[in-house]
């Protein structure tokens, strides 16, 4: 080891298995790693993640893993990863990701001493729970990574954290972006300074009122909350369209609101919250969300910040974010890079993360050393 430094690893020797889906955040994370140990070991594993012209696809590891603390880190939701199939360009889907993080676990063969993966955008996380005749693929695949000898699994922001009791025997760590996403608002929007009288925190579905309440509790400030009524008579791509969004809390005049949620797909939802917000005479509407995926593009997001809707979109970059929404001037990503890189350090050397799960003392610090 350079620098003549000796680190004790009560798990064995650290190794990184960074898929193609999270190539550009590993090696942010290596580097994070080799900082903070003050080495200039490269801690990344080279792994070849091989598609054959039919589809089907392997991994291949070309250096031994035998006795290593093992962390495979994939981003699922990178739509960006393309392969040839049939002479015709086929980009992978989170099916694909998630098959590769299990030929990596068999290529490994079981010679590492620990293997641990991290999915921040934890697989098929929507389809939780069953509702009549449904597959239940949460579950079951947390239940085969089990079964595949992966003894921990991270991950960020899980749609309903109680799939975890899937695996009960298994280690399983729900991390939370709230302080790197409050720290990348505060130093961004200078005209915010919390706590503040004028601003609310906004839920945008009752599924999100927790994490609603617990940021208007750090920052606080009041919150309120949008009720959506849906049309159970129809289904529309698989689920009952919205009729309309209720608003249930107090004045939004002239105040600064902040809407936070775990995803944003189309951002129909948030896009019709902002609009309401607007009509109701809030002043800025900020949007702060783990994921954003933008499934059916930016123009809409796009149009809406053109025409003062919406102020500002904030969303880590534990997912894909593509070259396109990087350029706009309504997003900010939130880079994590730095929170991983601890938490593997810390997992390495046997040493316990639980100060990174509730980051509630850490925000109070960063809003007193804003004042």
């Amino acid at each position: 080891m350079s620098n003549n430094q000796v680190f004790t690893h009560n798990n064995g020797e650290l190794g990184l298995i960074v898929l193609e889906s999270f190539r550009e955040l590993g090696v942010k994370i290596n580097e994070h790693i080799q900082q903070r140990r003050n080495v200039d070991d490269n801690f990344l594993l080279p792994v070849d993640e091989i598609r054959f012209s039919n589809g089907e696809g392997k991994v291949k590891l070309s250096e031994s893993v035998r006795g290593k603390d093992i962390y495979i880190l994939c981003d699922i939701g990178n739509h960006s990863c393309t392969y040839n199939m049939f002479g015709i360009e086929n980009h992978k889907g989170p099916d694909e990701h998630f098959q590769d993080i299990k030929r990596t676990v068999s290529a490994i063969r079981g010679k590492a001493k620990r293997i641990t993966v991290i999915m921040p955008l934890l697989y098929e996380s929507r389809q939780h729970r069953r509702k009549g005749r449904e597959s239940l693929d949460c579950a079951l695949a947390l239940q085969e990574l089990e079964r595949l000898g992966v003894q921990e699994i991270l991950t960020f922001d899980a749609h309903d954290p109680n799939v975890q009791n899937a695996i009960p025997l298994l280690s399983f760590e729900n991390l939370y972006p709230t302080y790197d996403i409050l720290k990348t608002i505060i130093k961004e929007e200078k005209g915010i300074k919390i706590p503040k009288k004028d601003m609310l925190v906004i839920s945008p579905d009752t599924g999100a009122m927790d994490r609603a309440i617990y940021y208007s509790s750090v920052l606080g400030v009041d919150v309120g909350l949008f009720y959506k009524r849906r049309d159970h008579s129809t289904i529309v791509n698989g689920k009952n369209p919205i009729v309309k969004h209720e608003y249930m809390g107090r004045d939004v005049e002239n105040q600064d609101v902040l809407i936070v949620d775990d995803m944003i797909a189309s951002g129909e939802s948030v896009l019709d919250i902002a609009k309401e917000l607007k009509l109701k005479k809030a002043k800025n509407v900020y949007v702060a969300t783990t994921f954003a995926f933008f499934t059916e593009g930016l123009e809409k997001f796009q149009k809406y910040y053109d025409d003062n809707i919406i102020t500002r979109v904030y969303s880590t970059n534990l997912t894909y974010i593509s070259p396109e929404l990087e350029k706009t001037e309504w997003f900010r990503p939130v880079d994590m890079s730095e929170l991983l890189a601890i938490i593997i350090n810390r997992l390495n050397r046997e040493q316990s993360i639980a100060k990174f799960m509730d980051a509630t003392y850490v925000i109070h610090e960063l809003i007193r050393n804003e004042n």
